[in-house]
Protein backbone atom coordinates (compact mmCIF):
# COMPACT_ATOMS: atom_id res chain seq x y z
CA UNK A 1 0.00 0.00 0.00
CA UNK A 2 2.80 2.42 0.91
CA UNK A 3 4.60 1.61 -2.32
CA UNK A 4 1.49 2.47 -4.33
CA UNK A 5 0.96 5.78 -2.53
CA UNK A 6 4.62 6.76 -2.90
CA UNK A 7 4.53 6.55 -6.68
CA UNK A 8 4.47 9.55 -8.93
CA UNK A 9 0.83 10.78 -9.12
CA UNK A 10 1.10 10.81 -12.91
CA UNK A 11 1.79 7.05 -12.87
CA UNK A 12 -0.87 6.16 -10.31
CA UNK A 13 -4.22 4.73 -11.42
CA UNK A 14 -6.83 7.17 -10.03
CA UNK A 15 -9.54 4.49 -10.08
CA UNK A 16 -7.57 1.65 -8.46
CA UNK A 17 -9.61 1.72 -5.26
CA UNK A 18 -12.85 1.37 -7.22
CA UNK A 19 -11.43 -1.41 -9.38
CA UNK A 20 -10.22 -3.37 -6.35
CA UNK A 21 -13.58 -2.82 -4.68
CA UNK A 22 -15.48 -4.20 -7.68
CA UNK A 23 -13.09 -7.15 -7.84
CA UNK A 24 -13.68 -8.00 -4.19
CA UNK A 25 -17.44 -7.59 -4.61
CA UNK A 26 -17.37 -9.95 -7.60
CA UNK A 27 -15.44 -12.55 -5.58
CA UNK A 28 -17.93 -12.27 -2.71
CA UNK A 29 -20.84 -12.85 -5.12
CA UNK A 30 -19.13 -15.61 -7.08
CA UNK A 31 -17.95 -17.70 -4.14
CA UNK A 32 -21.40 -18.82 -2.89
CA UNK A 33 -22.37 -19.67 -6.49
CA UNK A 34 -19.34 -21.92 -6.82
CA UNK A 35 -20.22 -23.56 -3.52
CA UNK A 36 -23.87 -24.10 -4.48
CA UNK A 37 -22.89 -25.62 -7.84
CA UNK A 38 -20.39 -27.95 -6.12
CA UNK A 39 -17.61 -26.69 -8.39
CA UNK A 40 -14.56 -28.77 -7.46
CA UNK A 41 -12.13 -28.85 -10.41
CA UNK A 42 -9.42 -30.53 -8.31
CA UNK A 43 -11.41 -33.78 -8.45
CA UNK A 44 -10.32 -34.10 -12.09
CA UNK A 45 -6.77 -34.77 -10.88
CA UNK A 46 -7.69 -37.38 -8.29
CA UNK A 47 -6.56 -40.98 -9.04
CA UNK A 48 -10.17 -42.22 -9.23
CA UNK A 49 -10.93 -39.70 -11.99
CA UNK A 50 -7.60 -39.49 -13.76
CA UNK A 51 -7.21 -43.20 -14.59
CA UNK A 52 -10.57 -43.71 -16.39
CA UNK A 53 -10.11 -40.38 -18.16
CA UNK A 54 -6.74 -41.41 -19.56
CA UNK A 55 -8.12 -44.81 -20.58
CA UNK A 56 -11.01 -43.11 -22.38
CA UNK A 57 -8.69 -40.71 -24.24
CA UNK A 58 -6.35 -43.56 -25.18
CA UNK A 59 -9.22 -45.22 -27.04
CA UNK A 60 -9.28 -42.29 -29.48
CA UNK A 61 -5.86 -43.21 -30.88
CA UNK A 62 -5.34 -43.90 -33.71
CA UNK A 63 -8.17 -42.24 -35.70
CA UNK A 64 -9.92 -44.36 -38.29
CA UNK A 65 -8.90 -43.13 -41.75
CA UNK A 66 -9.91 -45.87 -44.20
CA UNK A 67 -11.58 -44.72 -47.43
CA UNK A 68 -15.00 -46.22 -46.67
CA UNK A 69 -15.30 -44.49 -43.31
CA UNK A 70 -13.95 -41.18 -44.62
CA UNK A 71 -16.61 -41.23 -47.34
CA UNK A 72 -19.26 -41.83 -44.67
CA UNK A 73 -17.94 -38.92 -42.61
CA UNK A 74 -17.85 -36.66 -45.68
CA UNK A 75 -21.47 -37.51 -46.49
CA UNK A 76 -22.64 -36.85 -42.92
CA UNK A 77 -20.64 -33.62 -42.75
CA UNK A 78 -22.35 -32.37 -45.90
CA UNK A 79 -25.69 -33.39 -44.41
CA UNK A 80 -24.87 -31.39 -41.27
CA UNK A 81 -24.18 -28.28 -43.36
CA UNK A 82 -27.38 -28.88 -45.32
CA UNK A 83 -29.44 -29.17 -42.13
CA UNK A 84 -28.02 -25.89 -40.85
CA UNK A 85 -28.55 -24.05 -44.13
CA UNK A 86 -32.09 -25.32 -44.66
CA UNK A 87 -32.99 -24.57 -41.06
CA UNK A 88 -31.66 -21.03 -41.33
CA UNK A 89 -33.54 -20.47 -44.59
CA UNK A 90 -36.81 -21.53 -42.94
CA UNK A 91 -36.04 -19.36 -39.93
CA UNK A 92 -35.72 -16.35 -42.25
CA UNK A 93 -39.15 -17.13 -43.69
CA UNK A 94 -40.47 -16.98 -40.13
CA UNK A 95 -38.34 -14.09 -38.84
CA UNK A 96 -38.84 -11.55 -41.62
CA UNK A 97 -42.65 -11.24 -41.28
CA UNK A 98 -42.32 -11.10 -37.48
CA UNK A 99 -39.74 -8.32 -37.82
CA UNK A 100 -41.73 -6.28 -40.30
CA UNK A 101 -44.90 -6.49 -38.21
CA UNK A 102 -43.30 -5.87 -34.81
CA UNK A 103 -40.70 -3.17 -35.58
CA UNK A 104 -41.84 0.16 -34.17
CA UNK A 105 -39.98 2.15 -36.84
CA UNK A 106 -42.17 0.58 -39.54
CA UNK A 107 -45.45 1.36 -37.80
CA UNK A 108 -47.53 4.31 -38.97
CA UNK A 109 -49.22 4.32 -35.58
CA UNK A 110 -45.86 4.95 -33.88
CA UNK A 111 -45.10 8.15 -35.79
CA UNK A 112 -47.13 10.28 -33.39
CA UNK A 113 -45.25 8.98 -30.34
CA UNK A 114 -47.38 6.57 -28.35
CA UNK A 115 -48.81 3.74 -30.44
CA UNK A 116 -52.53 3.11 -30.66
CA UNK A 117 -53.99 0.34 -28.51
CA UNK A 118 -54.58 -2.24 -31.25
CA UNK A 119 -51.16 -1.92 -32.98
CA UNK A 120 -49.44 -1.92 -29.57
CA UNK A 121 -51.28 -5.09 -28.55
CA UNK A 122 -50.42 -6.79 -31.86
CA UNK A 123 -46.76 -5.79 -31.47
CA UNK A 124 -46.72 -7.17 -27.91
CA UNK A 125 -48.26 -10.46 -29.09
CA UNK A 126 -45.70 -10.88 -31.88
CA UNK A 127 -42.84 -10.17 -29.50
CA UNK A 128 -44.28 -12.74 -27.09
CA UNK A 129 -44.28 -15.32 -29.91
CA UNK A 130 -40.61 -14.59 -30.58
CA UNK A 131 -39.84 -14.93 -26.87
CA UNK A 132 -41.47 -18.37 -26.81
CA UNK A 133 -39.66 -19.53 -29.95
CA UNK A 134 -36.19 -18.55 -28.78
CA UNK A 135 -36.76 -19.57 -25.16
CA UNK A 136 -37.16 -23.25 -26.07
CA UNK A 137 -33.69 -24.61 -26.98
CA UNK A 138 -33.33 -26.22 -30.38
CA UNK A 139 -32.41 -29.46 -28.61
CA UNK A 140 -35.87 -29.59 -27.02
CA UNK A 141 -37.56 -28.78 -30.33
CA UNK A 142 -35.53 -31.60 -31.93
CA UNK A 143 -36.73 -34.08 -29.29
CA UNK A 144 -40.31 -33.05 -30.04
CA UNK A 145 -39.97 -33.31 -33.82
CA UNK A 146 -38.12 -36.63 -33.66
CA UNK A 147 -41.27 -38.06 -32.12
CA UNK A 148 -43.48 -36.30 -34.69
CA UNK A 149 -41.62 -36.87 -37.97
CA UNK A 150 -39.23 -39.63 -36.89
CA UNK A 151 -35.45 -39.85 -36.88
CA UNK A 152 -33.57 -37.91 -39.53
CA UNK A 153 -32.62 -34.45 -40.77
CA UNK A 154 -36.19 -33.13 -40.95
CA UNK A 155 -36.38 -32.87 -37.16
CA UNK A 156 -33.10 -30.92 -37.09
CA UNK A 157 -34.20 -28.52 -39.80
CA UNK A 158 -37.49 -27.75 -38.04
CA UNK A 159 -35.79 -27.36 -34.65
CA UNK A 160 -33.29 -24.84 -35.98
CA UNK A 161 -36.00 -23.02 -37.93
CA UNK A 162 -38.18 -22.37 -34.88
CA UNK A 163 -35.46 -21.37 -32.41
CA UNK A 164 -33.51 -19.26 -34.87
CA UNK A 165 -36.71 -17.70 -36.20
CA UNK A 166 -37.32 -16.18 -32.76
CA UNK A 167 -33.68 -15.12 -32.39
CA UNK A 168 -33.45 -13.52 -35.83
CA UNK A 169 -36.80 -11.78 -35.47
CA UNK A 170 -35.76 -10.20 -32.17
CA UNK A 171 -32.32 -9.05 -33.30
CA UNK A 172 -33.53 -7.85 -36.70
CA UNK A 173 -36.15 -5.72 -34.97
CA UNK A 174 -33.58 -4.25 -32.59
CA UNK A 175 -31.22 -3.45 -35.46
CA UNK A 176 -33.97 -1.64 -37.36
CA UNK A 177 -35.13 0.28 -34.30
CA UNK A 178 -31.61 1.30 -33.25
CA UNK A 179 -30.69 2.65 -36.70
CA UNK A 180 -31.44 6.06 -38.13
CA UNK A 181 -35.18 6.07 -38.70
CA UNK A 182 -35.45 9.50 -40.35
CA UNK A 183 -35.76 8.19 -43.93
CA UNK A 184 -38.18 5.46 -42.92
CA UNK A 185 -40.43 7.82 -40.97
CA UNK A 186 -40.37 10.32 -43.85
CA UNK A 187 -41.55 7.65 -46.25
CA UNK A 188 -44.33 6.59 -43.89
CA UNK A 189 -45.46 10.19 -43.39
CA UNK A 190 -45.67 10.66 -47.14
CA UNK A 191 -47.95 7.68 -47.71
CA UNK A 192 -45.52 4.80 -48.24
CA UNK A 193 -46.54 1.38 -47.04
CA UNK A 194 -44.70 -0.79 -44.53
CA UNK A 195 -42.89 -2.83 -47.19
CA UNK A 196 -41.92 0.27 -49.18
CA UNK A 197 -40.56 1.94 -46.05
CA UNK A 198 -38.56 -1.18 -45.25
CA UNK A 199 -37.05 -1.76 -48.69
CA UNK A 200 -36.30 1.90 -49.45
CA UNK A 201 -35.64 3.24 -45.96
CA UNK A 202 -34.58 0.71 -43.31
CA UNK A 203 -32.93 -1.99 -45.42
CA UNK A 204 -30.36 0.16 -47.29
CA UNK A 205 -29.10 1.66 -44.01
CA UNK A 206 -28.93 -1.61 -42.06
CA UNK A 207 -28.18 -4.19 -44.79
CA UNK A 208 -24.56 -4.77 -43.74
CA UNK A 209 -25.42 -5.31 -40.08
CA UNK A 210 -28.40 -7.55 -40.89
CA UNK A 211 -26.34 -9.69 -43.26
CA UNK A 212 -23.43 -9.93 -40.83
CA UNK A 213 -25.68 -11.22 -38.06
CA UNK A 214 -27.35 -13.68 -40.45
CA UNK A 215 -23.97 -15.12 -41.46
CA UNK A 216 -23.01 -15.42 -37.80
CA UNK A 217 -26.22 -17.31 -37.08
CA UNK A 218 -25.50 -19.66 -39.98
CA UNK A 219 -22.17 -20.45 -38.33
CA UNK A 220 -23.97 -21.15 -35.04
CA UNK A 221 -26.55 -23.30 -36.85
CA UNK A 222 -23.81 -25.60 -38.15
CA UNK A 223 -22.59 -26.21 -34.60
CA UNK A 224 -26.17 -26.72 -33.41
CA UNK A 225 -26.96 -29.20 -36.20
CA UNK A 226 -24.09 -31.43 -35.06
CA UNK A 227 -25.38 -31.39 -31.48
CA UNK A 228 -28.93 -32.16 -32.62
CA UNK A 229 -27.68 -35.36 -34.17
CA UNK A 230 -27.22 -36.81 -30.68
CA UNK A 231 -31.01 -36.89 -30.28
CA UNK A 232 -31.57 -38.52 -33.66
CA UNK A 233 -31.84 -35.42 -35.87
CA UNK A 234 -29.34 -36.69 -38.43
CA UNK A 235 -25.96 -35.48 -39.59
CA UNK A 236 -22.50 -35.86 -38.13
CA UNK A 237 -23.74 -35.80 -34.54
CA UNK A 238 -25.96 -38.85 -35.00
CA UNK A 239 -23.08 -40.82 -36.50
CA UNK A 240 -20.80 -39.71 -33.68
CA UNK A 241 -23.38 -40.80 -31.12
CA UNK A 242 -23.59 -44.25 -32.71
CA UNK A 243 -19.80 -44.63 -32.67
CA UNK A 244 -19.59 -43.58 -29.02
CA UNK A 245 -22.25 -46.10 -28.03
CA UNK A 246 -20.24 -48.81 -29.80
CA UNK A 247 -17.02 -47.64 -28.05
CA UNK A 248 -15.33 -46.99 -31.40
CA UNK A 249 -12.93 -44.31 -30.19
CA UNK A 250 -11.02 -44.17 -33.47
CA UNK A 251 -14.21 -43.27 -35.38
CA UNK A 252 -15.12 -40.63 -32.80
CA UNK A 253 -11.62 -39.16 -33.05
CA UNK A 254 -11.87 -38.85 -36.83
CA UNK A 255 -15.27 -37.17 -36.64
CA UNK A 256 -14.09 -34.77 -33.96
CA UNK A 257 -11.17 -33.73 -36.15
CA UNK A 258 -13.49 -33.25 -39.13
CA UNK A 259 -15.93 -31.26 -37.00
CA UNK A 260 -13.17 -28.98 -35.70
CA UNK A 261 -12.02 -28.37 -39.28
CA UNK A 262 -15.63 -27.72 -40.33
CA UNK A 263 -16.18 -25.14 -37.59
CA UNK A 264 -12.83 -23.49 -38.32
CA UNK A 265 -13.63 -23.29 -42.03
CA UNK A 266 -17.07 -21.88 -41.31
CA UNK A 267 -15.56 -19.30 -38.99
CA UNK A 268 -13.10 -18.14 -41.66
CA UNK A 269 -15.84 -18.01 -44.30
CA UNK A 270 -18.15 -15.97 -42.07
CA UNK A 271 -15.27 -13.61 -41.20
CA UNK A 272 -14.54 -13.14 -44.91
CA UNK A 273 -18.20 -12.38 -45.66
CA UNK A 274 -18.37 -9.88 -42.80
CA UNK A 275 -15.31 -8.05 -44.10
CA UNK A 276 -16.73 -8.04 -47.62
CA UNK A 277 -20.02 -6.56 -46.36
CA UNK A 278 -18.41 -3.98 -44.06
Amino acid sequence: MAAVLSRDPALRDPAWIRRVGWLLAGCVLLWPMLVWTEFRPWTLLSPDSLKPTLNFIAGFVPPRVDAEFLWLVTRETWRTVAIATAGLALSLVLALPLTLLSARTLSVSGLAGRMATLPAAARFLLRAVMVVLRSVPELVWALVFVRVVGLGPTAGVLAIALTYGGMLGKVYGEILESGDGHVTSSLLRNGAGRLQAFFYGSLPQNAAELTSYTVYRWECAIRSSAVLGFVGAGGLGQQMDSSMKMFNGGEVSTMLIVFVLLVAGTDRLSAFLRRALA
